[in-house]
């Protein structure tokens, strides 16, 4: 019988993924024990927990975590299941407590995860015994990181290669200004797939159309730059903005600024800026915008007027969790510094768009008759580049 390491040797060099590696339950599986488990996920930003005390929770496959401010202003990650009998702790998606009480026996944890009470459990029991399981966490410009795998890859290489490109967009002064949740009946791969190439574009997007344009130099793997694209790196980075693509050896992470279309400096219906307060300092009209992924879990853009980061989860073999937050100035405020209706259009209606997309694909895959088709060498570079991460780091890690 065969098993996701026969699946994935068995796909074609430049080919789609076979349909197994879409939809089987076991595959599925593997993909929570071998990249989930073990990868850096992006979870939220650091100003979404602003005092001591606020929370917000996820779940990376089988392991449900809480994030949470402590008291000495310190961020953390821990397992959302109670030491006593498992219940999870914080039930709510996001919130603010003086300490985590498990609603189910009122053990109380706390902000760090030190037990502090649990009732009727005799004197030989032992509090210090039962704190709450810690993940891995880092943080790295506002983006909060975590990994539940016993020990963590190394987070320094990523910090170093981003940091650089993020900063100067001041994040740490940045709030939500919306967030959207769409559950795409697909795979997560499915879900990165389509994010990876703009093939789609002209035809499913018209809204962002209006101002995004995929630059295919930057769009898989690093090719030979234009000159318009130089030209267009050299003004930014001379205004102190890094821009040049940056990708890690093993392709999993990658940042680069792109220019938007002609006379379009924000992903607005009319390509003008959605808010008054800018996020960056460079005295620069048009920044394009700085493009980030980090596989497997996010992709990000950064304009000068707001910020857009997305993160995906996977809820089971054809389904996956697609959260959106647009970020604006935290002094802007909205129906005076941007109306929310011209700051989430673009990016609601793509995302709604991409849903079709993505379950249109899972169903034509599910058929036993689907046979993966080659990619293009000029448009689908992007894709190619995720499916061979993903393949390879597969095979280094089922033995």
């Amino acid at each position: 019988m065969k098993n996701t390491r026969d699946y994935i040797e068995s796909r074609r060099p430049r080919h789609a993924l076979t349909r197994e590696l879409y939809c089987d339950e076991q595959v599925y599986q593997d993909d929570l024990k071998y990249i989930w488990s073990r990868e850096w996920i992006f979870a939220g930003h650091t100003f979404e927990l602003e005092k001591p005390g606020s929370f917000f929770t996820l779940q990376i496959g089988d392991y449900p975590i809480v994030v949470v401010r402590g008291n000495d202003n310190k961020i953390r990650a821990l397992h959302n299941a109670c030491r006593h009998r498992g219940s999870k702790v914080c039930q709510q998606e996001k919130g603010k407590s003086a300490k985590l009480v498990c609603p189910y026996h009122r053990w109380t944890f706390e902000l760090d995860g030190r037990l502090l009470y649990a009732g009727n459990m005799g004197p030989e029991f032992n509090p210090q015994e039962h704190s709450l399981n810690a993940a891995h966490c880092e943080i790295v410009e506002t983006y909060i990181y975590v990994c539940v795998a016993d020990v963590a890859p190394d987070f320094e290489p990523f910090r170093q290669a981003v940091t650089p490109f993020i900063k100067p967009h001041y994040l740490d002064n940045c709030k939500v200004a919306f967030e959207s949740n769409l559950i795409e009946k697909g795979n997560w791969k499915l879900v990165f797939e389509n994010n990876r190439e703009c093939f789609h574009c002209d035809g499913a997007h018209p809204e962002l159309m209006n101002s995004f344009v995929e630059n295919l130099s930057v769009a898989g793997v690093a090719e030979e730059e234009n000159p318009g694209l130089t030209e267009f790196w050299d003004s930014c980075e001379n205004a102190g903005l890094p821009s040049r693509l940056v990708m890690d050896e093993g392709g999993q992470y990658r940042m680069t600024r792109i220019p938007l279309s002609e006379k379009a400096v924000s992903y607005t219906m009319d390509g003008q800026p959605a808010v008054t307060r800018r996020l960056d300092e460079s005295g620069l009209y048009d920044i394009g915008a700085l493009l980030y992924f980090n596989y497997p879990s996010t992709w990000n853009h950064f304009l000068g007027d707001h910020a857009l980061s997305f993160r995906i989860l996977p809820l089971g073999p054809n389904e996956t969790l697609v959260t959106t937050k647009w970020l604006v100035h935290k002094d802007a405020q909205e129906n005076i510094d941007y109306d929310l209706d011209r700051l989430t259009k673009v990016w609601l209606a793509t995302n709604s768009q991409d849903r079709d997309l993505v379950e249109g694909t899972q169903a034509g895959v599910s058929s036993p008759a689907y046979t993966p088709g080659p990619f293009s060498s000029v448009a689908e570079n992007g894709v190619c580049q995720f499916d061979d991460w993903y393949c390879e780091v597969m095979k280094r890690r089922i033995i």
